[in-house]
This record gives C-alpha cells, structure tokens and sequence, in this order.
C-alpha cells in the first residue's frame, strides 16, 4: 500500500510539475518575444528620427542589429554582436516589413534564439533591423526546477509516510484479532474476539469472527454431546452380551447355551443397528451423494408399502407425477425411517400422503397414535434422543431414525417437520420439485 501511494503520487507529482513547466515556458516565451520585438520597434522609430547610434542599450539577453542596404552591420548592441557577423541572414518581405525565424546558428547569440527582423526604408534602399534573445529551455531555468524537484519528492516522501501511517493505524486491530484467534482453542473456545467501538469493516470482521466461534461452540457441543450419548448406546449391548456371557462362564454346566447364545445375538444386532446408523450418519454429514436422479415420490411410496408387510393399517394418498432431483436409495431411507416411526407409536392406521404444493412436492405421514407434545417436537430430532413411550415401544430403538430422515431432507434442499393435526404424530417433508418442462401443443 506505502508503494502504491508513493508511486500514485509520484505520477501526479510528475503530470502537475510538467504542466506548470509547460505554462510557465510558454508564458516567459511570449514574453521574451514581447520584449524582444519592443525593443526592435523602439530601434526602429530611432532609426527614423534621426541618425544611427553607435550602440543601443537593451534588457538583459536581447540583442540588436542595424544593417544598411548592403547588408552590412553599422550599430548594435554592444559587444559581439557590433563588431560580428549578421545574428541572422533572412530578410523580410517588403510585403510585410517584417519576419521572425527561430535561429540556431547566430554567432552573436549563444544557443538558439528567437529573432525577428524590421524592414526600414531608406532613400538610398531599405536597412535591416534584427533583435533577437534565446529561446526558454524546457525547464525554464535551474531555479524553477529544482524548486518543483524538491516540493515532488517532499509530496511523494509525506503520501508515503502517511500510507504506512494510516496502514498500520488500520492493522492494528486485525493484528489484535489475529493474535486473540490464535490463542483460541477447542479447550478455550468460549473466549471470543474484541468488537472495535468504530462502525466499519473491522468491527464486521471481528463480529463475523466471533459469530463463527459460536457456530464452532455449538458443533463442538453438539460432537460432545454425540460422543458420550454414542458411547452410552454402544456400551449398553457391549455391557449386556459381557454378562451374559461372563454369568455363562462362571456356571458352564448349569447355562443353557442356546438361550445365551440369542441374548448375545439380540446384543450384537442392536450394536449393529447402532454402527450402521453411525456410519450412515457419517456418510450424511460428509454429503456422499450417491447417484442423482429423478425419482417419482408415488411410485416409490407404492413400491416400498407393496413390498414390506406392516402390522398396522398403511392407507395411501398419492397424486400422481410429483417429482424431485435426489438420491433414491435416501429418499427411500427417509420415507421407511417415518414409516417404522409411525408404525410403531400407530395404535390401528397410518396415512401416508404425496402431493404438490406450490414449488415443493409434500410427503406427510400421520398416525393415529398419542402423538407428539409440542415442547418435544425439536427434541425427536436430536441424535440418541428417545422418548418415554418410544423406548417403551421399542427398547432396541437407536435414537437415529428421524436425525437421519430430517439430515436427507436437509441435503435436498427441503425440511422436515412436525406439524399439528387432530390425532397422533403427522410428519411433513417438503422438497423442492423438479417440475418437467412443458412441451408445446402444436409442435
């Protein structure tokens, strides 16, 4: 940033100092050329009056030349330009009296210069009148240049210093903020950055910083939390087949083997059910999408209520061509998962509805069981969480199915809820759908 200003102001300071040297020449020439041709005039008027002066005097830098009709120099400006060569060797028209030229090779002039010359009649022929002063350089003179030299590099020097200045005033913070992210850990993550009292783009970095750190608090509560309701879950089977097993063990004659055997086995298929709801969950949270297509929602609540046998009623609502973009293996996943829900907390009948709604497509199921309080309707939702009626119904329940059915839904765009009605527990998914495009009538 220092650099960058620094050349900015270079390149400025370069343009402004070339425009005032451009302004100022010009101004000193036509003022040279003024003084010049004033002078010429007045030598002329002189020459009219009377007879010619040996010398003339003159500003500074102007020379003058008198020359009679053979071309010869008789007056002057003292000096060089007397007793020398002609300044310049063109001749005015008689049609115009007078003529200026830009001359770089007089001997009475050092360097080029600007001369112009004056036609004079004379009885016996016309007399020559040159006046002539150098030409302005391109930086006007020595003075001038090094004042605007030295206001550039002092212009350049104070934008340089104040971009460092204004820099690191700005950093400050950010460098405060960086050193306390730093120091944050999993173990201190309830420590959260310093807020600046002034309203720009620093407060909103260290507000989003902290709004991250609570996001990052609430997963790492929620992965806590996971942790220890997994283990709990695992160790339950794990812990009954050790017993039955070590009880076995002590009392070798006396245990009657197969009955153990399928009490460790009912132990091993719960902890089953409980990996494979892990590692499905797993997969979920990691988006390992499978293959993605259309999938008709009634086709495939028909063919999965058609192929299983249920111990409750299943009474189907479909509308017909409601469709969506996913994953059919998940959404089937999703759909079962709410139907053994239902199923088991049904008392005789489960309603299973398909239909459009705007630009979702809608999947209810509903049960005609006790239904749901709704200060636990979150609750249902959260891993290893279990009601008392479900873990009455179904003790070898994981407390995953509806996490896992509500994170499908999430990964398709759509939600899944608990919404009221009359009687029992009605589940709701909305998706957006994949409406088909429209082909024309008369094509």
């Amino acid at each position: 940033m220092t650099v960058i200003a620094g050349m900015v102001t270079a390149v400025i300071c370069v343009i402004v100092t070339t425009l005032i040297l451009a302004e100022v020449r010009d101004s000193e020439t036509d003022s040279r050329r003024s003084e010049t041709t004033a002078v010429a005039l007045r030598v002329v008027y002189e020459l009219r009056r009377g007879p010619v002066r040996a010398g003339f005097g003159t500003p500074d830098e102007v020379v003058v030349q008198v020359m009679d009709e053979h071309r010869t120099v008789i007056s002057g400006t003292p000096g060089p330009t007397l007793n020398g060569p002609p300044i310049a060797d063109f001749l005015p028209s008689a049609s115009r009296v007078y003529s200026t030229r830009e001359v770089c090779s007089s001997a009475g002039v050092p360097g080029c210069a600007w001369v112009i010359g004056f036609r004079v009649y004379r009885p016996g022929g016309d007399w020559f009148v040159y006046a002539g002063a150098p030409t302005v350089p391109w930086y006007v003179n020595s003075g001038l240049i090094m004042f605007l030299v030295s206001v550039s590099v002092l212009a350049t020097l104070l934008a340089c210093l104040r971009a460092w200045a204004t820099v690191d005033q700005t950093l400050t913070p950010v460098d405060a903020i960086r050193a306390e992210l730093a120091e944050i850990t999993a173990m201190q993550s309830g420590r959260r950055v310093t807020v600046p009292e002034s309203r720009d783009e620093i407060r909103w970095l260290a507000e989003a910083a902290n709004a991250t750190l609570d996001r990052l608090d609430s997963a790492l509560e929620r992965q806590r939390s996971f942790t220890s309701d997994a283990s709990h879950d695992l160790r339950s089977p794990i812990a009954a087949a050790r017993t039955q097993l070590e009880e076995a063990l002590l009392f070798p004659d006396e245990v009657d083997w197969p009955r153990t055997a399928r009490g460790v086995l009912l132990s091993l298929e719960r902890l089953q059910a409980i990996v494979t709801d892990l590692l499905q969950l797993a997969r979920l949270d990691a988006a390992a999408w499978e293959e993605v297509e259309t999938v008709d929602l009634g086709a495939m609540v028909t063919i999965e209520i058609a192929r299983t046998e249920r111990t409750k009623r299943i009474v189907p609502h479909l509308q017909e061509g409601v469709t969506v973009r996913g994953d059919r293996l998940r959404l089937l996943r999703l759909f079962t998962n709410l139907l053994d829900n239902a199923e088991r907390h049904a008392d005789t009948r489960v309603d299973v509805t398909v239909r459009r709604s705007d630009e979702h497509a809608v999947l209810e199921v509903l049960d005609d069981g006790a239904g749901i309080p709704e200060e636990h309707r979150d609750l249902v939702f959260q891993r290893f969480a279990r009601l008392e009626d479900s873990k009455a119904r179904d003790p070898a329940g994981t407390g995953l199915g509806l996490p896992i059915a509500q994170e499908i839904a999430r990964l398709h765009g759509g939600t899944l809820t608990i919404e009221d009605s009359p009687r029992g527990a009605r589940f709701v998914v909305r998706i957006p759908r994949n409406v088909p495009e429209r082909t024309d009538p008369s094509s």
